[in-house]
């Protein structure tokens, strides 16, 4: 037994040591990462050097995990002030945008199912949008982790609209996955307009009042319980994290919309050690996200992917060339303010990710008649977004014409504020001007309000003090309330 937990262990390290490795080169030839850790799970599967994995249910016991930690993480990373302005476009696209994908898309899987008899697969209609559904959500994430590597932000407030869309259209195709499961085993293929709408009401509001209870809950005992050790926060978020999505599951409620809306609270709220338990969660995230990657990967077969490659292929072209566009089209029409340019770039960024994967293990789960075909055909779909959308996402923006210079939040020092400090941090390079009427702190006429905290010379970090002799080219580090509009008119000349 520890002979095999040695095996396991030690196999577990490689995996995870040579995906950190490769993670590299995905930023160095504009690869999503996700890509990489799914092709290094099949280069070590069943059919490439022999590792066997193949139970649907440990993987999506496994996503599920991963997704409640990533869709938490990402709630809170979410602010309302950057979303705000963009915030019924966001809600739009990652609701009704999922179910127009849907439907369109399972509309002609079904269409191409009866018309050509050729193609080898016979789906029922309900079975047709149960496929849809399943990757009807958007995993935006790789994209922005490609446009930081590029150095790259994006006009028009598209970052934090796909940004809304990526973090809250999952509980949606979630919702429309597990709907469309339970009315084809109840109802044996039979559409109840009724059950469908009931089931997906009750989902949607049982996620939410969790969630809100949850956060509620968190918010109060992180900022009022007093534990031995500031470490223990995270580690008791985690497990709230978890049981908010057990409960809510067990209530027959949308878990992962539950875990994003507790996150979105907790992000937007004051909160003891919030940068540490953001730290915590974010690591978690990636440790997460790389152990789910690589289970899909070895989960699946590539023989069994060569069958399905045209169907699929078939599907992913028009979903990436229609269906996607069309969903984006319609939810931004009541919208003024975004260019037909925008929402084109919008429609491209629809990537397929982790989440469709751990969807289609669903049906496997339930024995839905027809789910391995649905599993193999989800697979192709992200695999071939991934590719084509997912290394070309840079030269498109630059080709409409919406990048911008990525703004780096972080100083030349190294400080950061705890957010509940409610003060602000800026930088002030010293020029000849401000030396004009004196070479001293005191003597330059700082802005009312203000406090030089340190004073970057070259290499050096220098304490600030009323005799300290300032040179041309100094750097100033200073603090002012976090309402204070500092600039350089302030500064008298």
């Amino acid at each position: 037994m520890e002979y095999l937990s040695g095996n396991f262990l030690l196999l577990g390290s490689v995996l995870i040591f040579v995906s950190v490795l490769i993670s590299k080169t995905s930023y160095k030839f504009g690869l999503p990462t996700l890509l990489l850790f799914l092709l290094v799970g099949m280069f070590f599967g069943t059919e490439g050097l022999g590792v066997s994995f193949d139970d649907s249910q440990d993987a999506q016991f496994i996503g599920m995990m991963a997704l409640s930690i990533i869709l938490f993480t990402g709630g809170m990373d979410t602010k309302v002030k950057d979303i705000k302005p963009v915030l019924s476009q966001g809600i739009v696209l990652s609701t009704v945008g999922v179910l127009l994908t849907t439907v369109i898309t399972g509309s002609f899987i079904y269409f191409i199912c009866r018309t050509f008899a050729g193609i080898g697969h016979d789906l029922a209609l309900l079975t047709s949008l149960l496929m849809a559904a399943t990757m009807s959500s958007t995993d935006s994430a790789s994209v922005f982790n490609l446009l930081r590597s590029q150095k790259m932000d994006l006009k028009y407030n598209l970052r934090p609209l796909l940004e809304l869309e990526s973090g809250s259209n999952d509980p949606m195709a979630y919702m429309l996955t597990i709907v469309l499961i339970d009315v084809i085993a109840t109802n044996s293929g039979q559409m109840e307009w009724s059950q469908i709408l009931i089931r997906f009401f009750l989902q949607f509001l049982i996620g939410s009042i969790v969630g809100y209870l949850f956060g509620k809950v968190a918010i109060r005992l992180v900022n009022n319980l007093n534990l031995s050790n500031s470490s223990l926060y995270p580690i008791m978020l985690l497990s709230l994290v978890w049981m908010n999505f057990i409960l809510a599951d067990m209530q027959k409620g949308n878990g992962y919309l539950s875990v994003y809306i507790m996150g979105l609270m907790l992000g937007n709220n004051r909160l003891s050690y919030k940068k540490e338990i953001s730290s915590f969660m974010n690591v978690l995230t990636w440790v997460f996200q790389i152990v789910m990657f690589l289970c899909l990967g070895l989960l699946v077969r590539p023989s069994q992917m060569i069958h399905v490659f045209w169907f699929a292929l078939l599907i992913g072209v028009f979903m990436i060339f229609v269906a996607r566009p069309a969903s984006v089209f319609l939810c931004l029409l009541p919208f003024k303010g975004l260019t037909n340019k925008a929402k084109l770039f919008c429609s491209w960024v629809g990537l397929r990710g982790a989440s469709p994967i751990i969807f289609a293990t669903y049906p496997v789960v339930a024995g839905v008649e027809g789910s391995d075909l649905i599993f193999n055909v989800v697979f192709v779909i992200t695999m071939l977004s991934l590719l084509a959308q997912g290394m070309t996402i840079t030269p498109v923006a630059r080709y409409l014409n919406l990048d911008l210079p990525l703004k780096e939040d972080k100083n030349d020092f190294g400080v950061e504020l705890p957010e509940e400090f409610e003060k602000q941090l800026y930088e002030l390079n010293v020029n000849q001007s401000l030396l004009d009427k004196g070479n001293t702190l005191a003597k330059i006429g700082l802005p009312k309000g203000t406090l030089v905290m340190m004073i970057k010379r070259g290499d050096q970090i220098l304490v600030p003090n009323g005799a300290l002799e300032l040179q041309e080219g100094d750097k100033l580090l200073m603090m002012s309330e976090k309402n204070q509009d500092i600039s350089m008119k302030d500064i008298p000349k």
